[in-house]
């Protein structure tokens, strides 16, 4: 038989329709569930009524369907065991892969046109990227263990594929691949597909507020074929979604939505919409669009998939053309690894040891200080956020580390790059981040039974992206040769031995400092320039990256910030994607004055004998014309203004002298008010 990704890439595949809404059409008793303790429980009925369930798939198949799901939407050990059946898990499972997969094969029997069954694996009930202690008291491994077993049921079944689907929690579906992932190697099983679908409010975002751009960036990452979108809001609110998805992911788009919007009738709940507008407005999105997939979820009856075969036939999915934005995310948006006409800033500031502050603040379990300091670099224009809890005085990197991300995700919309040297406290965070983390960092360092083989593997289980720097057994690469030679080496483990593609490699070809005086290091500006310019054309996809702040070491501040950003505008024009640095220390290049210009550029190009001097001459004598303060946004403001905006701002600094400063005011005027 044909696989369903071979299918799928020459026709439309129709999923069926609603299995609760069509068993809500039979007349159920407490002993057609199996008794009082399961009364209610559709997924048992695959036991206890398979009757039932095969005549509600052979009623799409006969409509015309090409793909049944299984009667498991709720069918983890978690759901079955509040109806004490979690022992039976892998044997409902694999009875609903069973029954569906007969009733398939009974139809592609009579007409030599293959039916595929789609494991429905639905959500846990938990959420775990939530800070709800309820919700979120569940670990990534134990919801992998969860859907591994469920998926191992399923395919024992005869599932052609296996559908996370329904999905409100980004790090859960995440888990729920893993699972998917493991069974699928236990099992010796790699033809089965996956296929992920999210469900999306009114807003466009799931239900902890992630995007459609940070789910492609996510998901796209981990081990799946198929995504798209399902449940939700009906097919009517679904368009700007759905034209994202298919300009920019990179893999098969599916739609399988509600029959409109619920309204509650009559105290029960009714999907108002016919089948001619759900089936006319899913055409659409195919015929418009290039959705690969379509089918009918709550309230979708056999006419609704029917009026869909009518609609859309047998034809072949349309063409795309894909925009595809390759980039790492946080648990709410996307952030691209290369920004358009700008530097993608890595905030460096949440970091113990580049930030006394930050220090001093975690060595106090001060969280809420160390928020404030990613905020503020938020405001200040940075992309993502380089987060490092490392200190000699504690030795509990790994609690530290995972409480504060749990804190910055739910507070902070940028992406997280996780900075540490410990393996453990890597994997640790890995498995609480609900986007697309990137990681720092791998290199060659004491060779390859050292850090490459045991973050690489890391990277891959968790779709994350790493720096890479290009450091080998025999130490760091000064020469553009060797920088190259050695990220060349790298992205080879990567792709060939852990999938990791060059992608998600970013490359930081090493800053070193040339304000030192040092012999050795004269050219190590334009070393790191070019080095830039030949790793990216012989690691073709990749990315590069520098921490800046080395380059100008032991000079005063306003001539570092001059350094600097002259620097960085040349290795900008040579390829660079990222920095490392605080933006607020950036000057635009062009409001650098020429002369300051011309110094730094015969410094960053040993140009000249005596460029450290001049330069260092130049800086001594020219005082710095910018202060590092920061402006107080408030200033100016009323009391009640301060308020209002530090609150829009989630900022705690004075507010309760405000508060207390606007009720004076208050009383001041109207003393009877107490």
């Amino acid at each position: 038989m044909q696989r369903y990704l071979d299918a799928l890439g020459e026709r439309v595949l129709i999923f069926d329709g609603a299995m609760g809404t069509s068993i809500d059409d039979y007349d159920l008793t407490v002993e057609d569930y199996g008794g009082e303790r399961t009364f209610g429980n559709r997924d048992y009925l695959v036991i206890t009524r398979p009757d039932v369930i095969a005549a509600i798939h052979r009623s799409f198949l006969q409509a015309g369907a090409d793909v049944l799901e299984t009667c498991t939407f709720q069918s983890t050990r978690l759901r079955l065991e509040e109806w004490g059946l979690g022992d039976q898990t892998i044997a409902i499972n694999r009875a609903a892969g069973a029954l569906a997969r007969g009733v398939a094969d009974e139809f592609a029997a009579q007409d030599g046109r293959p039916r595929y069954v789609a494991g429905s694996i639905g959500p846990s009930g938990k959420l775990p990227s939530s800070d709800d202690p309820a919700l979120a008291d569940i670990s990534f491994a134990e919801l992998s263990d969860i859907f591994k077993e469920q998926a191992t049921g399923l395919i024992e079944g005869g599932v052609d594929l296996l559908l996370v689907e329904t999905s409100v929690d980004i790090l859960e579906v995440k888990a729920a691949l893993d699972g998917i992932r493991r069974a699928k190697a236990e099992l010796n099983r790699p033809d089965v597909a996956v296929q992920a679908q999210i469900f999306l409010d009114l807003s466009g975002r799931m239900l902890l507020g992630t995007d459609i751009p940070a789910f492609i960036a996510t998901i796209e990452a981990m081990p799946v074929d198929v995504i798209g979108l399902n449940c939700s809001t009906g097919p009517e609110h679904m368009r700007a979604a759905i034209q994202y998805l298919t300009s920019h992911a990179r893999k098969p788009i599916s739609c399988i939505p509600n029959a409109g919007l619920p309204l509650e009738v009559d105290g029960k709940t009714v999907y108002p919409m016919e089948p001619e507008p759900f089936a006319r407005i899913l055409g659409e999105f195919v015929s418009e669009y290039g959705v690969s997939v379509i089918g009918g979820c709550c309230g979708t009856r056999p006419a609704h998939i029917a009026q869909l075969r009518e609609v859309v036939g047998n034809n072949a999915p349309r063409s795309r053309e894909i925009t595809y934005i390759p980039s790492v995310s946080s648990g709410i948006r996307a952030a691209a690894l290369r920004q358009d006409g700008t530097l993608t800033m890595i905030g460096e500031r949440v970091n113990t040891l580049g930030s006394r502050k930050v220090k001093r603040l975690l060595l106090k379990d001060d969280y809420d200080g160390v928020l404030e300091v990613a905020r503020e670099q938020v405001d200040s224009g940075s992309h993502m956020l380089d987060v490092c809890v490392a200190m000699t005085e504690r030795a509990d990197e790994r609690e530290q580390m995972t409480t504060l991300l749990k804190k910055l995700t739910m507070n902070v919309e940028l992406p997280l790059v996780i900075d540490t040297t410990e393996v453990d406290v890597l994997e640790a965070s890995l498995a609480v981040y609900p986007g697309r983390a990137l990681v720092n960092s791998v290199s060659l360092e004491g060779g390859r039974g050292e850090k490459i083989d045991k973050v690489l593997p890391l990277v891959a289980r968790y779709g994350a992206a790493t720096v890479a720097m290009t450091i080998d057994e025999e130490g760091m690469a000064h020469t553009r040769e060797r920088k190259a030679a050695i990220a060349e080496r790298i992205a080879q483990i990567a792709h060939n031995e852990f999938g990791v593609p060059a992608e998600a490699l970013i490359f930081d070809v090493l800053t070193f400092p040339i304000t030192t005086g040092q012999e050795e290091l004269r050219s190590a500006a334009v070393e790191t320039i070019e080095g830039i310019r030949l790793t990216k054309e012989r690691v073709p996809g990749c990315f590069t990256t520098l921490g800046v702040s080395n380059l100008s070491f032991g000079v005063a501040p306003h001539a570092r910030a001059a350094l600097n950003s002259v620097f960085l505008y040349h290795a900008v024009l040579a390829g660079l994607d990222s920095a490392i640095i605080n933006p607020t220390h950036v000057t635009p290049y062009a409001e650098i004055p020429a002369e300051e210009r011309a110094i730094c550029e015969d410094l960053i190009f040993n140009r000249r004998e005596d460029a450290l001097a001049r330069f260092i001459q130049h800086f001594e004598q020219t005082e710095a014309t910018q202060t590092n303060e920061t402006i107080d946004p408030t200033a100016g403001m009323s009391v009640d203004e301060r308020l209002h905006w530090k609150i829009l701002h989630r900022k705690k600094d004075g507010v309760e002298a405000d508060i207390d400063m606007a009720v004076a005011a208050r009383l001041a005027a109207d003393p009877a008010a107490t």
